[in-house]
């Protein structure tokens, strides 16, 4: 069974849950979680899949575990793996810069040889900018989730998007629907 890397920064909590949500959903012998602030680029190596999970901050800025490892994480070989996105933002508090800091680990990992699966659509959203969108395109970089004005979207959103990575990752594990 293939196992799947997910590396999360943050400050405030809201990121971590959003992850350990993802794992109950994907499977907890499937996804393995990991704080970026405690881990090493040889981590990454593991896994075949990963699944990067980031905050903005602010103006567009990325959240401080992340921040710290930005030089290790532009040293990490993608080339053969396979990474969905998911980031979290305040689309009316931060509209000009919603989940800039996932569109900015999206290139850097894009630009280190990563297979980007997960893409998500914007419909739904209010936002008047962001690094994370396809340009061009209705979509986003990864799974957009705002828990500060949608709050009770994110159970569907994420129903929806793991059932989507479980499919783009050619999971044959069984996949979780929860109201969580």
């Amino acid at each position: 069974m293939a196992k799947i890397g997910l590396f999360f920064g943050s400050d405030e909590g809201n990121t971590e849950a959003v992850a350990y949500r993802i794992q109950a959903r994907l499977g907890t012998e499937v996804v393995d979680v990991h704080d970026v602030a405690d881990v090493t680029v040889l981590d990454f190596d593991d896994y075949e899949h990963i699944i990067l999970g980031i905050p903005t901050w602010d103006f567009g800025q990325i959240q401080s575990d992340w921040e710290d490892f930005w030089g290790d994480i532009e040293s990490v070989d993608f080339t053969g793996k396979t990474v969905a996105l998911f980031g979290l933002g305040d689309q009316f508090g931060y509209g000009d810069y919603f989940l800039d800091a996932m569109g900015m680990l999206h290139d850097l990992v894009v630009g280190n040889g990563a297979r980007i699966v997960g893409y998500w659509p914007t419909e739904g959203y209010e936002f008047d900018a962001s690094k994370a969108q396809v340009p061009g395109e209705p979509l986003f970089m990864g799974l957009a989730i705002d828990q500060d004005q949608q709050e009770d979207l994110t159970s569907d959103r994420l129903n929806s998007w793991c059932a989507q990575i479980h499919s783009e990752f050619g999971l044959s594990t069984p996949l979780n629907t929860l109201s969580d």
